[in-house]
C-alpha cells in the first residue's frame, strides 16, 4: 500500500509526522485539562491537613482496607444517620445496620459513629 506522502523526500514526511504528532499530544492535553475541570474526580481532591490527620487515624485503627470515600453527600434522616459530605473520609465498622440492613453500614467518621447508606460509599 502507498502511503499518502509516500511521493515526499524523507526529511519533508518526517516533518509531517512530527507535526502531526505534535498537534494530536497537544489536543489530548487539552482535553486531559477540560476533563479534569468538567469532573473533579473526588479521589484526587487534596484532603486538607484536619482530614488528613483524621484519616491517619482511622488507618491506624481500622486498617487501609476499611476506609471508604463518599461518593455524594448523605444527609442522615434517621437517629444514628450521619451526615457527611460527598469526599469525606470514613472507616466500615459494620457492612449492616442493627436490623442486619446491608444497604446501611456503620461507619467511623474519625469522631462521630453512625450509619450510612452503602451506596454512596466507595473503597477509598
Amino acid at each position: 500500500p502507498q502511503m499518502p506522502h509516500g511521493h515526499m523526500p524523507l526529511p519533508s514526511f518526517w516533518k509531517v509526522v512530527e507535526d502531526t504528532l505534535q498537534q494530536a499530544s497537544a489536543q489530548l492535553r487539552t482535553f486531559c485539562q477540560t476533563f479534569e475541570t468538567v469532573t473533579p474526580s473526588p479521589v484526587t481532591q487534596p484532603l486538607n491537613p484536619a482530614e488528613e490527620r483524621k484519616v491517619l487515624s482511622l488507618v491506624s485503627k481500622h486498617g487501609p482496607d476499611k476506609l471508604y470515600q463518599v461518593t455524594s453527600n448523605i444527609s442522615g434522616s434517621k437517629d444514628l444517620d450521619l451526615t457527611l459530605l460527598r469526599g469525606q473520609i470514613v472507616a466500615l465498622l459494620q457492612s449492616a445496620d442493627t436490623k442486619g440492613n446491608t444497604s446501611r453500614w456503620l461507619v467511623d467518621a474519625g469522631g462521630p459513629r453512625g450509619f450510612v447508606p452503602a451506596a454512596k460509599l466507595q473503597p477509598y
